[in-house]
């Protein structure tokens, strides 16, 4: 499948951002099963997102996506370009997602725009139909579009091709990611440094205290020796 390896990448940011949401799903597969009553009614997202929702209960369910089973349709949905379903994607597919009224549809072209005109198309349901949101290209070419959904921002440039950014500093969510990691690992280094401390310096005062207790015995004993010695 030709959309697998520029979609990737995009998988695997999405699940580093959402790791600690237990109510988040992610899927790159699988179909949507939309009608309790007609199973050949299906769509298959090359990834689509729900919030809110039981993730481990969803995926005891894989391979497919049972809306009445989880309560609602996605909230999002991502179709990756190809020559052969570039044409459904934004023709039938869409229909499709907007009939059943999916919040936010977007499209994702790694050519630049060969198949559908434009490296990123982003659309959110206003008024049961779908409005497209605004899209920034710079002087260098690069694109990046906005996700109310997902409170993200998507970019792509000729050179790296996509990428997941935050809205308010624009820096990459790996990049984000990682840092966090990082300073997880230096934090735990720290906790681990400062209990080996506390260890090291409760059993200085234990054998500081356990001295001065044989201390205290051998005056006792000296003082004894003497009254005895005394008394003869």
């Amino acid at each position: 499948m030709l959309q697998e390896e520029p979609l990737s990448p995009i998988l695997t940011l999405f699940h580093k951002h959402y790791a600690d949401r237990p109510d988040v799903f992610i899927a790159g597969g699988g179909f949507v099963m939309y009608d309790e009553f007609d199973g050949n009614k299906r769509v298959a997202p090359d990834c689509y997102i729900a919030f809110d929702v039981d993730n481990a209960g969803i995926r005891k369910e894989m391979p497919n996506f049972w809306v009445w089973k989880v309560g609602k349709v996605p909230d999002f949905v991502m179709e990756m370009a190809s020559r052969s379903t570039a044409a459904n994607d934004m023709g039938r597919k869409r229909a499709l997602y907007q009939r059943l009224e999916i919040p936010e549809y977007w499209r994702l072209d790694h050519t630049g725009g060969d198949h559908y005109g434009q490296p990123i198309t982003g659309e959110r349901l206003v008024n049961g139909a779908y409005e497209p949101y605004e899209i920034h290209t710079d002087a260098d070419g690069s694109v990046t579009c906005y996700s109310a959904a997902l409170d993200l921002v998507f970019s792509w440039d000729e050179d790296s091709g996509f990428d997941l950014l935050d809205p308010v500093t624009l820096q990459s969510i790996d990049q984000i990611v990682t840092e966090r990691a990082g300073r997880l690992v230096a934090e735990a280094q720290v906790d681990t440094a400062e209990a080996r401390a506390d260890t090291e310096r409760q059993a200085r005062q234990a054998a500081d205290a356990r001295a001065d207790s044989a201390e205290a015995r051998i005056r006792a004993l000296e003082e004894e020796i003497e009254r005895l010695r005394r008394q003869r």
